[in-house]
């Protein structure tokens, strides 16, 4: 495996972000799970929707909160997960998590600290942190460049 490091990037604004993720789309393969963690408002989201943009989806993107689990059609598929609603490990096993994880398809995972033992060891970790108004600072952990 090749050594990986932490790229760290200054968003200014939710285009930022979006574009970011749009970059963050061309470096994702078959089987990549991506942990997104950052508290509420940091830009998860929107970072989901510029990989997804990315990885070709027209489909509006819409946080899974409610629904948990969404799949929009890619080469490969995208999963987009929520785990904010689930209390454990068990939760995301019962809704068949594991299975989606491990399907050889792109998994994006918002609140993935709620499901550490769900996670796999090659993982892609990527922080926001909310540094003002309008601005981000994003941690990606787990890509060899970007």
């Amino acid at each position: 495996m090749a050594e990986c490091f932490l790229i760290e990037f200054f968003s200014h604004s939710p285009q930022d972000t979006f574009s970011l993720g749009q970059r963050i789309a061309s470096f994702l393969t078959a089987g990549s799970v991506v942990a997104l963690k950052g508290e509420l408002g940091s830009g998860k989201t929107y970072l989901v929707k510029g990989i997804a943009k990315g990885l070709g989806i027209t489909e509006t993107i819409t946080s899974p909160t409610y629904t948990i689990i969404s799949e929009y059609q890619s080469s490969p598929v995208l999963y987009h997960i929520d785990a904010y609603r689930l209390l454990n490990d068990e939760d995301f096993e019962n809704l068949g998590g594991g299975e989606i994880i491990n399907s050889g398809g792109i998994s994006l995972i918002e609140w993935s600290e709620r499901i550490p033992k769900s996670l796999p060891s090659e993982l892609i970790t990527i922080i926001l942190k909310i540094t003002g108004p309008g601005s981000r600072l994003i941690q990606i952990n787990g890509l060899e460049k970007i």
